[in-house]
């Protein structure tokens, strides 16, 4: 089975070894990870699986306890002690047969020196089970959505999971909100009609005609269907939409973005709103909160969605200063500080995290939260408890 391949654009980093808290007074079901993975017994145990190719007893009851640990697992994928075994058994497999070319593209598609197998393990491949599970309750394509600010790692999960969802005997088709972008001309006629429309990337530079007609197209398996592509180098980086890439089949399709999903909020919190949104930007805001009205008929197409989370919102433009910098230092053109400063704050006066992330992680449209932390690794894995 061939594995696709793509262009990373940000990064998920490695992660630190697991252990359980449920919280007595909540109902919802949180799977955390300690700072350090030294002492991850799983990553020496799969590493000498895949040397010698058998486990030992010693070596099966760790990772089966560990299995019946992962509490949000225990209830998206239905692992009990009657279960625990085949379950181990077809991971391993899966293991097996991912290892080596998943190697191969995080080396060359993603720049990282291996693939790590502990993030393998205990996050890429339970997730992508859990979405081949959510497909298998559908007689279509699921369509899944995948949110996530900044520099969280969404484009890089994404790109992951659509390297692992074949294994499960699932096609596979992914792209961006980005891909919806107006046209180059049409964003120029509209930043000609409001000057705050500086950027792409806002809600209202969007083809939301377009959108809704792919998403469509791919919910109802009306196959082919010609899927959007926009190049962010054209016109000096303002980007324009280039020649679709037509999809065949696709029995899973993910839809990432940086606020996909997110709904708009009561217009009054506006006014107290968090900095960098000062009393001049507020029409501003408040504007592009009325324009996510647009938006809902295209979330409405959506079956799942999981947020990347991260432990302070603040934390996305550190991340986009290091992107920036290690651009820079490779010899491409990269933003300086204070560009990235103020790119980042155009984005918190449009959708301030702060005031729209919190209600949609209460919300019945979220089914699961990849909380990532300071040093950009996947931190816990939550099951939202809704009322």
């Amino acid at each position: 089975m061939a594995l696709r391949s793509a262009r990373p654009t940000d990064c998920l980093l490695k992660p630190s070894n697991w252990e359980v808290e449920i919280d007595p007074g909540s109902s919802a079901l949180q799977t955390t990870m300690q700072t350090t993975f030294e002492n991850d017994e799983s990553e020496l145990i799969l590493h000498r699986f895949l040397t010698t190719g058998s486990l030992s007893s010693i070596d099966r009851q760790t990772l089966t306890i560990q299995l019946l640990s992962h509490s949000w697992q225990l209830q998206g994928l239905g692992i009990t002690p009657q279960t625990v075994d085949s379950i181990l058994n077809q991971r391993l497999d899966q293991l097996q047969l991912l290892f080596a070319p998943l190697q191969t593209f995080c080396q060359e598609k993603l720049g990282w020196p291996i693939c790590p197998i502990d993030l393998l393990w205990h996050l890429w491949l339970p997730l992508a089970a859990q979405i081949a599970q959510w497909r298998s309750l559908l007689d279509r394509p699921l369509i899944q959505g995948i949110l996530g600010i900044q520099g969280t790692g969404k484009t890089t999960l994404t790109l992951l999971l659509a390297e692992i969802l074949p294994i499960f005997g699932y096609q596979v088709c992914h792209f961006s909100i980005d891909d919806l972008y107006k046209t180059y001309v049409d964003r120029q006629q509209l930043q000609q009609q409001d000057p705050q429309f500086c950027w792409r990337g806002p809600p209202g530079t969007h083809d939301l005609s377009l959108g809704m007609q792919v998403l469509q197209q791919l919910r109802q398996a009306n196959f082919p269907v010609a899927i959007p592509q926009f190049d962010k180098s054209l016109h000096q980086g303002s980007g324009d939409r280039i020649q679709s890439i037509e999809v065949s089949k696709a029995d899973i399709v993910l839809f990432e973005g940086w606020f996909v999903g997110v709904h708009p909020i009561d217009p009054q919190v506006f006014d107290a709103a968090p900095l960098p949104i000062t009393p001049a930007d507020r029409p501003f805001a408040e504007k592009i909160n009325r324009l996510l009205q647009d938006y809902l008929p295209l979330w409405d197409q959506l079956d799942r969605l999981i947020v990347l989370h991260p432990a302070d919102y603040r934390l996305s433009q550190q991340w986009r200063q290091q992107a920036e910098q290690q651009m820079i230092a490779q010899g491409r053109s990269g933003m300086s500080a204070a560009a990235v400063r103020e790119f980042v704050a155009y984005f918190w006066k449009a959708l301030h995290p702060e005031l729209f992330i919190p209600p949609l992680l209460q919300s019945p449209t979220v089914d699961l939260v990849i909380e990532i932390d300071a040093d950009h690794r996947p931190s816990a894995v939550t099951v939202p408890a809704h009322p």
